[in-house]
């Protein structure tokens, strides 16, 4: 495994764990405030997490052409769930 590809697990296992912290949070005020959609939002963004988490793994052993798409794979996923995590973030506060 190439140096370049150890750091960029580092960042995503960094941002994976970030996430994970998130989605706990939100999870925890959803289950007070007893809402069954946000908890379903939760459940999808847990998955797409396990999923991306998934991928990560894959790069411990994935050719230099392989790692380099999944990287892709990875970045992409990233920059969505950060996205959904946001907007998640936003209705958790107006719903109160």
């Amino acid at each position: 495994m190439s140096p370049h590809t150890k750091e960029y697990q580092e960042k995503i296992n960094t941002q994976l764990q970030q996430a994970k912290a998130q989605l706990s949070e939100f999870e925890a005020h959803a289950k007070a405030k007893a809402s069954p959609a946000q908890i379903e939002i939760i459940n999808r963004l847990k998955a797409k997490h396990q999923e991306i988490d998934k991928k990560r793994q894959e790069l411990k052993t994935a050719s230099e052409p392989k790692a380099e798409q999944v990287k892709a794979e990875i970045d992409t996923d990233v920059a969505k769930l950060k996205t959904s995590l946001a907007d998640l973030a936003t209705k958790l506060k107006k719903a109160g």
